[in-house]
């Protein structure tokens, strides 16, 4: 599948409509799954920021990323536009709050879905609430409800094709926080509510963006599954959620196949970006090259212990690099508890399971890396000169 997981350029992450993320899980004793990193419920260097800048930067397949999220932001919206319904319909009709509520209760089931992440099958009761909601929205446009335009033409929805001064598409702000961004949480703001046109607009814009042959993004599924969402929006007129659920869960275990594994290899057993490590290869090369020439020229004009004790900072560099390049790991920037996740960028290791694992694997290294350079030294300072 990693033919699947094509780069088709870079992109952003789109903000979180629901109501904030659980918390982190610091009690986790094992590594997180790809839905707990979706969930926003994982630290650094193990969270959804660094796997978003991994799929960026070393899978090259951040489209599928941005459309599993796009389609997750489109579910959040369409949960968003319901409870906004249903409190216009208790602010316009209170006698629903006393008398009847046949009406309120069929929206009172959507008014806290808060946990869209993982793959639309993932637990019973999530698929039920969201095939509730996709058969609700798809009444709802079939009836043309007065209250399907409730307030401002606010989408809530952010392009995901900003790009930076370089041109490059960057992440997010929204990575590190959740909610509508520059919006208050009163239910009677009208910045704050979503008209049912915003649906219609994220669904399409999810469409021409991801899924339409030639699109800017495209990005590769099966053509049955692009047939059956081209179909659903563009002729029955659909934009309720269930029309991705099919594409996202292909997207979501695509992810968890061909690109998760390489992600947790990189950032529960290492802590440095392949330039880094091309970067230490090479200044590791260096070192020892240039220890060895230190080392043979000061044995054959036979230099005395003290001018040789000079071979070990050649050395130590030598081996300290080679070693970080072979196991990916620096290990005195890991005991310190930092991780690059960008070039020469580093952030804190939060994630406690992760930091103890960095810190065993560290302390290997670190041994191994003494232990060799330490040989190498004394072969080169005490072995016998002989002046040529």
């Amino acid at each position: 599948m990693s033919a699947t997981l094509a780069s088709h350029g870079r992109s952003t992450i789109p903000p979180n409509m629901d109501s904030p993320s659980p918390p982190p899980d610091r009690d986790r004793n094992r590594l997180p799954t790809l839905n707990e990193v979706l969930q926003r419920r994982t630290m650094a260097p193990v969270d959804l920021f660094s796997f978003y800048i991994y799929m960026r930067d070393q899978q090259r397949s951040v489209d599928y990323l941005d459309f599993w999220l796009d389609v997750t932001q489109h579910m959040s919206l369409c949960r968003h536009y319901v409870r906004e319904l249903r409190r216009s319909v208790l602010v316009e009709t209170p006698e629903l709050e006393k008398g009847s509520k046949r009406s309120s209760t069929i929206l009172d089931q959507f008014g806290d879905p808060n946990n869209p992440a993982g793959p639309s099958n993932g637990k019973e009761d999530e698929m039920s609430r969201d095939q509730h909601l996709s058969a609700f929205l798809r009444q709802e446009a079939i009836n043309h409800s007065p209250h399907s335009s409730v307030g401002s033409g606010h989408s809530g929805v952010r392009g995901s094709g900003e790009r930076g001064p370089n041109g490059e598409r960057m992440p997010r702000a929204s990575f590190m926080s959740n909610g509508l961004e520059g919006h208050t949480t009163d239910s009677n703001s009208p910045g704050h509510t979503v008209a049912r046109a915003d649906l219609r607009v994220s669904a399409e814009k999810i469409l021409y963006t991801y899924l339409l042959p030639n699109a800017e993004r495209e990005i590769i599924l099966p053509q049955g599954m692009v047939n059956d969402i081209i179909t659903a929006i563009e002729e029955d007129l659909r934009d309720d959620p269930e029309v991705f659920d099919a594409a996202k869960d292909y997207t979501f275990q695509a992810m968890e196949r061909d690109a998760f594994p390489g992600f947790l290899r990189s950032k529960a057993l290492g802590n440095l970006v392949p330039p880094s490590i091309k970067a230490r290869l090479v200044l590791g090369l260096l070192g020892m090259f240039g220890g060895f020439w230190a080392g043979f020229a000061c044995i054959f004009l036979d230099k005395p212990k003290h001018i040789r004790s000079w071979l070990i900072l050649p050395f130590t560099i030598g081996v300290y690099c080679l070693a970080s390049q072979q196991y990916s790991i620096d290990p005195i920037l890991a005991l310190l508890g930092f991780s690059e996740y960008t070039f020469m960028n580093f952030a804190r290791i939060k994630e406690p399971y992760v930091r103890r694992l960095l810190n065993k694997r560290a302390s290997m290294v670190l041994a191994c890396t003494v232990l060799i350079g330490v040989a190498i030294i004394i072969l080169f300072i005490f072995v016998p000169g002989k002046a040529l």
